[in-house]
């Protein structure tokens, strides 16, 4: 087993493999932080404009992972890993994103959420283990415009659950 630990994001300038995406969900921070956390809910609104996702399988706990296709609407699958590194309910949550356990090229991003009136400020900070794998993931995959797109898909998610009265 691998136990090489990455050296903590804060503690080195990461500026330029960085990707950092903000959106305010008229949403109470716990039920934002379910609909993210709850695979039942992710399935409906994960992934950018288009997609769709099958997950193999899910557990959500520090150590935990989400082994899940993206689907792509032109056909392509992406095979996506995710492990949890750091869970503060309803703060906080810590994960490594790859193709699938081991990835050499998997990222760290970490989500912050923050109670903004009787809102959610959601923040997303992305960094990729190299400044190339930054630029092909923003410039290849669209990652900026593709995190944008789900933050919206999980406002517009969330925002439906309340209007139906399935919220808690």
């Amino acid at each position: 087993m691998n136990t090489t630990r990455r050296q903590a994001p804060d503690t080195i300038d990461t500026t330029d493999r960085e990707v950092n995406i903000s959106r305010v969900i008229d949403a109470p921070r716990e039920l934002v932080f379910e609909a993210f956390t709850d695979v039942g809910h992710l399935s409906h609104w994960w992934g950018p404009d288009g997609f769709t996702t099958t997950t193999a399988s899910f557990e959500f706990r520090v150590g935990g992972e989400w082994d899940f296709v993206m689907h792509g609407p032109d056909g392509t699958d992406y095979q996506e890993w995710i492990s949890w590194t750091d869970i503060a309910v309803p703060e906080r949550i810590a994960m490594l994103h790859g193709e699938r356990r081991g990835d050499p090229n998997a990222f760290e991003t970490v989500l912050t959420f923050e109670p903004d009136g009787s809102a959610t400020r959601i923040d997303m900070r992305t960094v990729f283990p190299t400044k190339q794998l930054r630029d092909e993931a923003v410039e290849k995959y669209h990652a900026v415009e593709g995190g944008h797109q789900t933050l919206s898909h999980l406002a517009d998610y969330v925002g439906e659950l309340l209007e139906k009265g399935d919220a808690g």
